[in-house]
């Protein structure tokens, strides 16, 4: 096992989801319900599967394109969110 690369995942992903709205939401249900064990388990759940979804998805498309498109493709998604929350459209912008 790589476990450099096992390290980097982790780090990646634990400080993405710092204050995420899903760590927001599982702050609010473990306060408000008797069972907190039972919305950890449900978090962590859910939380797997997401991410095991990604990782199948990323190596699908990975023997499709080569790293360097993939990792352009992935830099001009967020360069257009970015730009997107920066400037909204005139249809949801407040007059």
């Amino acid at each position: 096992m790589d476990w450099q690369l096992l390290g980097l995942s982790f780090i990646t992903v634990f400080l993405a989801e710092i204050g995420d709205k899903s760590q927001l939401a599982a702050i609010a249900l473990g306060g408000s319900l008797k069972s907190p064990r039972a919305v950890f388990f449900g978090a962590v759940t859910a939380l797997i599967l997401a991410s095991f979804i990604g990782v199948l998805a990323g190596e699908g498309v990975s023997h499709l394109l080569p790293a360097r498109i993939l990792k352009a493709i992935a830099a001009i998604g967020f360069a257009l969110l970015a730009v997107r929350l920066l400037w909204p459209s005139p249809a949801n912008s407040e007059e």
